[in-house]
């Protein structure tokens, strides 16, 4: 989708659900998301801290991963970290490996946080394009919160239409790639979707699709029911945000296999 995303006539991370593509689409898949906000002067101070919490996490053979990603744009002084996509229940698990490091974190981190916020994505590989060679694991995202108005009727009709693109998509074979994930969870006012798009390269961040976004629905729908599809879109919109993340491989924990 890149930069058309506009298509959503929209000013606009799940973070990373590359692995959940695959998963039986019988079983409900979540990825864990923390954002972290610190103050600039304390930036050293806390990436040390990461890092101390990512050695001990080491030490007492921790088995789960979390992706680190740095804001680019928005708060440039935030930080997020997705967990793998898994099972509800793996993370009764996961959290209680992780009490070991607790302390770890409660001294190297929290004294630098000017705020943090958790939440759980859903999956929604029926709603996300992503052919066989895409990958999420890539050096940017861009990362686009979908919040929408209040009901049902609203919830519905950003499933049935982003439902309807995808299968567009992968009719047409339309090469770009996207991850929809449902946000769980999230507190007042957080975003009701999210959508993460992958880039190589701030070239290919900038860049545009060679068949935009409405026009590939067009040619496998016809004008009239793109025209619908996109208002009925809209409508159920009450506000989006985006930012550009990047890769952060020295604040990602990978669990040793």
């Amino acid at each position: 989708m890149k930069n058309t995303m506009l298509w959503l006539a929209l000013a606009a991370s799940l973070s990373c659900a590359a692995g959940a593509m695959a998963a039986d689409a019988r079983t409900t898949v979540v990825i864990r998301d923390y954002t972290d906000v610190v103050a600039p002067a304390d930036q050293a101070a806390y990436e040390a801290g990461i890092k101390s919490f990512n050695q001990c996490l080491a030490k007492h053979g921790y088995k789960y991963s979390w992706t680190a990603w740095t804001h680019e744009t928005g708060d440039t002084y935030a930080y997020s970290y997705t967990s793998d996509p898994m099972p509800w229940q793996a993370f009764d698990a996961m959290q209680a490996a992780g009490k070991a490091c607790d302390q770890a974190i409660r001294t190297g981190v929290n004294p630098h946080l000017r705020s943090e916020t958790s939440a759980f994505m859903e999956a929604r590989p029926d709603l996300s394009h992503m052919p066989q060679d895409a990958s999420l694991n890539s050096p940017y995202i861009e990362v686009i919160y979908f919040k929408l108005k209040p009901g049902h009727d609203a919830h519905q009709a950003f499933v049935d239409v982003t439902k309807k693109i995808a299968a567009a998509a992968d009719k047409a074979k339309w090469p770009n790639s996207y991850s929809i994930g449902e946000v769980r969870h999230a507190g007042e006012g957080a975003a009701d979707f999210v959508i993460v798009l992958p880039s190589k390269s701030w070239a290919e961040v900038g860049k545009e699709p060679d068949t935009p976004l409405w026009t590939m629905v067009e040619g496998v729908y016809g004008k009239a029911d793109a025209q619908a599809m996109r208002k009925s879109f809209n409508d159920a919109m009450q506000e989006s945000s985006s930012h550009i993340d990047s890769y952060n491989a020295e604040l990602t924990y990978k669990a040793s296999k």
